[in-house]
């Protein structure tokens, strides 16, 4: 089974035209199926699919992480480039009303579309809090349990309910897992519930024991150097062949996992591409 991965949209962008935005859009190609995971923040996914001659009107899925604007906000654009009715996989939580509330400010996060505009646009919904199977070899995670001790959802991600704010849980993040001979391949977006609580996940779901490549989001631009090291600790125990870091990891996480993993590490920034 061939798989080619393809970074869209990402905060930094390689060489040439690229667009780069705060945000994460991969694009993964294998067994005949083209599935986007994350839509980027805005035009960003759709002006360096062009550069790269990809026909966005060939996506057969979309595979939303979480309910986040800059995962997100690319949607419509996106929609608008398929013209016809497209399954959208995702989390029922979505739709919560998603804010950040740092330094005294209230900011809303969440998605920037009403349901409604983006069904008239063709996306079809298909909500699951579980795994869901898009083939033989391809599941999404569905909700993430949290195991380890050191993984936490930063207190400034909240939802807006009717009696005031609440912690977000974030029961709505989830990873793409691929199922190579190889061993897996994990698409993260922002690893919100913990990059290492999302591998022991996937290796629960599929049996396997072996996790090649993981690509993504990783969520440590607020996590302490403690926290830092003791993921980097189980990665290696995990056995991580390839790392590939986007979008919230933050670039002291990423330098440390650079020098950390050396030749098997790589910054993910729009106009990536991977093979395997």
């Amino acid at each position: 089974m061939g798989l080619q991965i393809t970074t869209l949209s990402e905060n930094t962008a390689g060489l040439g035209s690229f667009l780069g935005e705060w945000g994460l859009s991969i694009l993964v190609e294998t067994g005949g199926l083209k599935i986007l995971f994350d839509t980027g923040r805005s035009i960003s996914a759709s002006h360096n699919a062009d550069l790269l001659g990809i026909d966005l009107n060939k996506i057969d899925k979309i595979v939303l992480s979480h309910g986040h604007h800059d995962h997100t906000g690319g949607l419509g654009q996106i929609l608008r480039r398929i013209k016809r009715e497209t399954e959208v996989i995702a989390h029922p939580d979505i739709w919560q009303v998603k804010y950040s509330r740092r330094q005294g400010e209230e900011k809303y996060i969440g998605i920037p579309f009403h349901r409604q505009t983006l069904e008239s646009l063709g996306a079809h919904f298909k909500e699951s809090k579980k795994t869901v199977r898009i083939s033989d070899d391809i599941i999404t995670t569905g909700e993430i349990p949290m195991v380890t001790d050191y993984e936490a959802i930063e207190p400034y991600l909240v939802v807006k309910e009717k009696d005031g704010f609440k912690p977000d849980k974030l029961l709505d993040d989830q990873a793409l897992i691929i199922n190579t001979r190889a061993g897996l391949v994990v698409i993260l977006g922002c690893a919100h519930r913990g990059i290492i609580n999302t591998l022991y996940h996937a290796r629960e779901l599929t049996g396997a024991k072996k996790i090649h490549t993981v690509v993504g989001g990783c969520h440590l631009m607020d996590a302490s150097e403690e926290r830092i090291h003791l993921t980097i600790a189980a990665l290696k125990e995990l056995g991580v062949q390839r790392l590939g870091v986007s979008h919230c990891t933050g670039l002291p996480a990423a330098a440390i996992m650079a020098e950390e993993f050396g030749d098997r590490f790589f910054f993910n920034v729009a106009g990536t591409k991977i093979d395997l």
